[in-house]
C-alpha cells in the first residue's frame, strides 16, 4: 500500500469514527467534499497543509492520517 492509500484509508477511519460525513469534514477543513472523497480513495495527492487542515479539523495529529501502524 502506497502512502496515498494509507492515508486515505486513516482519514476514512478517523471521519467515520468521529461520525463526520465527507460533507461535514470538508466543511470543518475548509474543503470540497469531492476533494475529501478523492482523497479517501487514494485518487488524490494531499498537500502537508492539506493534511494540517484535515488533522486540525478531525482533533488529530497530523503524523496519524499518515502512520501506518495502529487505526483509530
Amino acid at each position: 500500500m502506497n502512502i496515498q492509500e494509507r492515508f486515505g484509508q486513516n482519514l476514512r477511519a478517523y471521519r467515520i469514527k468521529r461520525k463526520f460525513s465527507q460533507e461535514e469534514l470538508a466543511e470543518a477543513s475548509g474543503l470540497h467534499r469531492t476533494y475529501i472523497s478523492g482523497l479517501e480513495s487514494g485518487a488524490r495527492n494531499p498537500t502537508i497543509t492539506v493534511v494540517d487542515q484535515i488533522a486540525k479539523a478531525l482533533g488529530v495529529k497530523a503524523s496519524a492520517l499518515l502512520d501506518g501502524g495502529d487505526k483509530p
